[in-house]
């Protein structure tokens, strides 16, 4: 499961998107933290396919800390996979672009701070230990980046440069989906990133307690043809790289993530580690073809099922049953 942190300045509406997407109330100055099911629905197309005694989606955490980019909001935002960086583009006085940039000028300054008392420790060790210089160096030019007004996300550091500079859990090296929250039914503005969202949270939150067809109505009267949480976490999949493929059968019907160009035991992992470590092959078909044949067995009878090995990378919406052995 990932997680998305929700960042914005005051007054950005990021609490009201937060509640609206998560259908979840304020905890009254703590940490808000919710986890929702990633909407998808082949899960009930295929669930009644096989006749699943349950449907499981695959779920998202996201967290917001109520009162902007305070210091407890940014130690919670370290431990985030990918960030919403939610900016108010409604009434005479917006400026979403100059929020946006104030919101990336405050994780640089966050990222400086734990930079710095990261390289005063690591100057320290190098003294003593000739194998910290790595971690020094590493350091410094991160603390340059920062100090020239960069992104770490720009840096082109190696593995085990990344995985060293991880565990100071930068906020500039979060990848991150841009939402305006616009007047209902209006567009991005001018001057964002190409990747911004235009949302209503006004309007999400109002739709938030209706059923769904209701929603999906009124929603549709301002040209949106997507929830709010469809459009951020399928954008937040998006940055982070990720693909579902799809597990079905009489018990269960169920989603996973994974990293987009992942083979078929590392796919096998996420569903069981023992499924990884025994893997010896996987059944596959499309999503597509499996709703066409209308079947596990047709597909099979139609020639669209196919025996892949450890080689095969997973594509989206694949439908694998996977064969191993301990």
């Amino acid at each position: 499961m990932k997680s998305i942190g929700i960042v914005g300045m005051p007054y950005s509406g990021k609490s009201t998107l937060f509640q609206a997407l998560t259908r979840s109330g304020s905890a009254g100055g703590r940490s808000n933290q919710a986890v929702v099911d990633v909407p998808d629905e082949r899960l009930t197309v295929l669930g009644d396919i096989e006749r699943s005694e349950k449907i499981v989606h695959a779920k998202v955490l996201f967290v917001d800390v109520p009162g902007g980019l305070t210091a407890k909001g940014i130690a919670e935002f370290r431990n985030m996979d990918a960030l919403t960086i939610v900016v108010r583009a409604f009434g005479a006085d917006a400026d979403p672009a100059g929020e946006l940039a104030s919101v990336h000028g405050e994780l640089l300054l966050a990222d400086m701070a734990n930079i710095e008392s990261g390289l005063e420790k690591a100057r320290k060790r190098a003294k003593q230990a000739k194998e910290a210089k790595s971690e020094l160096e590493m350091l410094e030019r991160a603390h340059a980046m920062l100090d020239s007004e960069r992104a770490l996300r720009e840096g082109d550091f190696d593995q085990d440069a990344l995985k060293a500079l991880k565990g100071f859990g930068p906020l500039t090296l979060k990848p991150y989906v841009v939402v305006a929250n616009v007047e209902e039914g209006a567009d991005v503005p001018t001057g964002l990133e190409g990747n911004a969202l235009a949302l209503s949270a006004g309007l999400e939150s109002e739709v938030a307690g209706m059923q769904e067809a209701e929603a999906a109505e009124l929603l549709a009267e301002f040209g949106v043809k997507e929830s709010g949480l469809s459009r951020v976490i399928a954008a937040g999949y998006r940055v982070l790289d990720l693909i579902t493929f799809l597990t079905t059968g009489e018990d269960e019907t169920r989603a996973w993530e994974v990293r987009r160009g992942a083979k078929a035991p590392e796919a096998a992992g996420t569903i069981h580690s023992d499924l990884e470590r025994g893997f010896i092959r996987a059944e596959v078909v499309t999503y597509e073809d499996l709703v066409s044949a209308g079947s596990w067995d047709g597909a099979k009878a139609k020639g669209q099922l196919r025996v892949e090995g450890k080689d095969y990378i997973v594509q989206e919406g694949d439908v694998l049953h996977v064969r191993f052995a301990i």
